[in-house]
């Protein structure tokens, strides 16, 4: 069956540069991505005080399993893809310059703020063993400052890709596109569970496994994917493969727990293809209502500040969390949901009433750096008006694709 006798993908729009119209659902499932991202690991990170006053990393999830579904509503890295795919798409056809200087501009926006968090981050990392900071302090403040820079790899290498894979799309459709890379995460899983090591296993699948969602966002970037029946056969097609998946023993939990055999995110499983395809159909099942939402002023203006801000936010949210718990370690006694291990509901219930402040740290970190660059701080190449060659009111996805996380 060809391409364009797939049941419900409707047929290659003409090869024109799409609409300047900014498109709020987009942008709002980018700023739903990137929250779920921050808050997934407001949550989840756990840093422990210990008797001789270091902090070393845990999770609520392996003593509250059960919490495990919540984690398929805050790890959104697949939502992140697929309008980081969609942006990139929409930028690139409407850029005036050729699809070199839009990918140097693109990786520039993009390499720029991650550069100069590792600048700032390595100054206070020396600070801190000047002062002498305990080992284990140290270690995990390298981690959580390290650990959201590994979105770099997929995400410049899919950017450098757009052009290919939107041609490919176009010919063969997303479905033909995709099933290659399914191929090479279930080969992988395969592997790492006959063999005890598989030497470049973890570049492999970070690439294959976040194209998916990627060419998702290139094919409704291209006018595909409209409509309730792709929508629903995606979201029914990711249900079904989650349960699949986890009756074949994989974790229920969407991201890594500590002690556990296997994790769904590091490197992506099937599992993490799966709800990445699943959560793509909703939110486009959902476009109608998101797009009332957005209509109106108060949604709308959070929406636009988030993606404003998506960088930075993406990048500092742990440093924040890292920040907040050290400088409050040597208070009288530890405060629970900070300091406290995280043995049961008391902790999560005490960790809600912590993420205010952490909110507010990583808003009033931000704002200096806003007021600096012109409110225009963290904008990568996805559909800015220097990208798109629009003016900044009619730029359609504009704002950050880079999150997360």
């Amino acid at each position: 069956m060809s391409a364009r006798s797939e049941p419900g993908w409707r047929a290659p729009r003409p090869r024109t540069a799409p609409s300047s119209r900014r498109d709020r659902v987009v942008d709002a499932l980018r700023a739903y991505a990137i929250g779920g991202v921050v808050l997934g690991h407001w949550l989840v990170t756990a840093l422990v005080l210990t008797a001789d006053g270091s902090l070393h990393t845990a999770s609520p999830l392996t003593a509250l399993p059960a919490l495990a579904p919540a984690t398929w509503l805050l790890q959104t890295l697949g939502l992140f893809f697929f309008t980081a795919g969609y942006a990139a798409t929409r930028s690139l056809a409407g850029y005036p310059q050729g699809a070199g200087r839009w990918l140097a501009r693109r990786l520039g926006r993009l390499l720029r703020p991650a550069l100069a968090l590792a600048g700032i981050g390595s100054g206070l990392l020396l600070a801190a063993i000047v002062l002498g900071t305990p080992e284990g302090t140290l270690t995990v403040a390298v981690t959580l400052a390290v650990s959201p820079l590994w979105f770099l790899l997929p995400l410049v290498a899919l950017s450098v890709l757009t052009g290919p894979l939107r041609a490919a799309v176009r010919r063969w459709g997303p479905l033909r596109c995709a099933a290659p890379a399914v191929a090479v995460v279930a080969a992988a899983d395969l592997a790492a569970r006959v063999l005890s090591a598989t030497p470049g296993r973890l570049p492999v699948t970070l690439l294959a496994a976040w194209a998916v969602p990627w060419l998702l966002g290139v094919a409704h970037a291209d006018g595909r994917l409209t409509g309730s029946r792709p929508a629903a056969g995606l979201a029914a097609a990711g249900g079904v493969a989650l349960a699949g998946l986890v009756a074949l023993g994989y974790p229920a939990s969407a991201v890594g727990v500590p002690g556990a055999g296997m994790s769904n995110l590091y490197p992506p499983s099937l599992f993490a293809v799966a709800l990445a395809v699943g959560q793509v159909g909703l939110a486009l099942l959902a476009r109608p209502a998101l797009a009332r939402l957005v209509a109106r002023p108060w949604p709308a203006r959070l929406v636009t500040a988030v993606n404003r801000e998506a960088i930075g936010i993406y990048l500092w949210h742990q440093p924040v969390l890292l920040a907040v718990t050290a400088l409050t370690a040597h208070l009288v006694r530890p405060l629970p949901g900070l300091h406290t291990a995280p043995a049961g509901p008391g902790w999560v219930a005490a960790r809600l009433c912590w993420l205010p402040l952490f909110a507010l740290v990583l808003v009033a970190l931000l704002a200096p750096r806003r007021r600096a660059s012109g409110g225009r701080l963290g904008t990568v190449a996805a559909g800015s008006s220097a990208d798109r060659g629009v003016p900044a009111a009619g730029r359609v996805g504009a704002g950050p694709t880079a999150t997360p996380r």
